[in-house]
């Protein structure tokens, strides 16, 4: 429940810069009444300032007066600075204040006592202004036609189609429903955003795999040519392999080795056959060599010439003798020492043996040979070496693919796309005109607002017809023909302005909270007859006796004195306003 306690004001309007008080809390009928001293005698009921109350409820709640009154026109000209309003009120026992001033600018909102904000600079924060409406739960045309009825404010039903249908959507809660689309729109944002950066990170997910397996397909093309030219490498290696491996060059080797200790042997051998040769040659010549000498010798012993075969008789035969006979005697040693020389070689020759095949090879030499074995251990290792060489791309891939790459969790995308179809779906349940959520609202609040209207214009005595429509436009029918607004004359619209307002109350506190305060500010002065006056006069003490309202009633009549409760004098002296009870006067803080 909005309980307002207490309301103080200060250069506002005709009120001068002494602090005037009243209190929103004494249950009951309070009739508010002027006298204007400053027209002399006992003054007027005009010009006294009755309205200020709720112009001043107005400004502390909303920053502005009841009508179109230009905020620094609020203060009040002879003092011209200073203006201070301040409200006391509690919401479900929380105690709230709001301090409203002009010249300077202020705006303070306390919550238990505690400054929740504070904008002396320019006294009108957004926020806190929206926190105060929020907590009042109806926007300033909403109060104009639930809280402080006025003359001034313009009836519900002469409003435009569009003007009446934002107040009773916002009366019936459809405006709440708006509300909530505009929050929901917030978080459709939100979900939205959330969407975009979820794409940002997956797209980034994905360009960074795309470049990784831009890099891995890189890694395993030069990987394919590394391995093919290892392939490529071994193959020709292979290849002279096998061909050298056609050769047994073990069997090569050995070869070469018997044929070297053939060639040897055969060299021997043949030396050995070759010595044998030449000394039997040799043997052949000494014998000869001996026989002519054993011949010439003879003949000389003859004194014979062996030449030419004459008697020799002198020395010179003796020395030719002995010449001859030292020659026979090498020739003869000679032919010895050949014997012994054959016999030597003969025996060499003999343990030679046989010589046996010549081995066959295929190089020539054997340096050829072992450079065919070299060659061929060369490129049995290059081999292995190749074939062991490490694939370092594949590392590299597979460090890429367990590390680098990025699984995609489609989770969240998955989740944000469910809210916003949700959110999305919401959102039309909450705006479409035909929505059935709206429609059922309307269908059941019309029903709730056309009986308490119905209610109201029959005490009120009015015998016309007043309903809304499910399309919330409103008939006013009397006796089967339908009637505008205007048709009605100025009691019956007065009638039906105080019947409407109540109305309207009812639904927003039904569907609210409900609020201890209701004023009203000259309406059954305004063309009511005694009857119209009894009428409201007897709704308001019902509805004050029955819900503990406190009601202020603004009016000229003064045969309403003595039918009310209090009476709240206001006095205008010396172009200033103040406010006092029939009791007591409620001097300056």
């Amino acid at each position: 429940m909005i309980t307002l306690k207490n309301i103080t004001v200060k250069n506002f309007m005709s009120v001068g810069n002494v602090t005037q008080s009243v209190r929103f809390t004494d249950n009951g009928l309070t009739l508010v009444l002027g006298n204007n001293l400053d027209l002399g005698g006992d003054g007027s009921r005009n010009g006294t300032g009755k309205t200020t109350i709720i112009n001043a409820l107005s400004y502390a709640i909303y920053g502005n007066a009841l009508t179109n009154i230009r905020k620094d026109n609020l203060v009040n000209k002879t003092n011209s600075k200073g203006m201070l309003v301040t409200l006391d009120f509690e919401v479900e026992g929380t105690r709230y204040r709001i301090e409203r001033g002009r010249k300077p600018n202020v705006l303070k909102y306390y919550v238990n006592e505690q400054n929740v904000d504070e904008d002396e600079a320019q006294g009108e924060n957004r926020q806190t202004q929206t926190q105060i409406e929020k907590l009042f739960g109806m926007s300033h045309d909403m109060f104009k036609h639930i809280v402080a009825l006025n003359t001034y404010t313009e009836p519900f039903l002469s409003m435009r189609a569009n003007d009446q249908r934002a107040i009773i959507e916002q009366l019936l809660g459809i405006t709440m429903l708006s509300e909530k689309a505009e929050v929901l729109k917030e978080q459709q944002r939100l979900t939205r955003d959330a969407i975009k950066q979820e794409e940002y990170r997956i797209n980034a997910i994905e360009e960074a795999n795309q470049r990784i397996e831009k890099s891995i397909s890189d890694l395993e093309r030069r990987q394919k040519i590394w391995r093919d030219k290892q392939t490529g490498d071994v193959q020709t290696i292979q290849q002279q392999i096998s061909t050298l491996e056609k050769i047994d060059i073990q069997t090569e080797l050995n070869n070469h080795a018997q044929l070297g200790d053939y060639l040897e042997k055969k060299n021997l051998k043949d030396q050995a056959e070759k010595w044998i040769a030449n000394i039997r040659q040799d043997n052949i010549k000494q014998d000869r060599l001996i026989d002519k000498l054993e011949k010439e010798i003879n003949l000389l012993k003859d004194h014979k010439c062996y030449a030419c075969g004459q008697d020799m008789h002198d020395e010179k035969q003796g020395k030719i003798l002995l010449d001859k006979e030292d020659q026979l005697g090498e020739a003869r040693t000679q032919t010895i020492t050949n014997f012994a020389q054959e016999d030597e070689w003969e025996t060499a020759l003999n343990e030679l043996g046989e010589l046996g095949m010549m081995p066959v090879t295929h190089y020539n030499t054997l340096q050829e040979a072992l450079e065919h074995q070299n060659t061929l251990n060369n490129l049995q290792n290059e081999v292995q070496r190749i074939e062991n060489e490490s694939d370092t791309y594949q590392e590299q891939i597979v460090s890429l693919r367990e590390t680098g790459m990025q699984e995609i969790q489609w989770e969240t995308m998955n989740d944000l796309n469910v809210l916003k179809d949700h959110q999305d779906f919401l959102y039309k349940l909450l705006t479409n005109k035909d929505s059935f959520i709206r429609k059922r609202i309307i269908e059941q609040n019309l029903q709730y607002l056309n009986s308490r209207l119905a209610y109201y214009l029959t005490k009120l005595g009015l015998p016309h017809e007043v309903a809304f429509q499910p399309d919330l436009n409103v008939e006013i029918t009397e006796l089967g023909r339908e009637l505008d607004f205007d048709n009605l004359s100025r009691g019956e619209r007065n009638r039906l302005i105080l019947g409407l307002s109540w109305a309207f109350r009812d639904v927003f506190e039904s569907m609210n909270t409900p609020v201890n305060f209701l004023a009203i500010d000259e309406l059954i002065d305004s063309g009511m007859d005694t009857n119209g006056v009894d009428a409201a006069l007897g709704v308001l003490k019902k509805i004050e006796r029955e819900r503990n309202k406190n009601i202020f009633l603004i009016s000229h009549r003064d045969e309403l004195v003595g039918r009310v409760n209090t009476i709240l004098q206001v006095i205008k002296e010396g172009g200033f306003t103040t406010f006092s009870t029939d009791t007591e006067f409620v001097d300056a803080k």
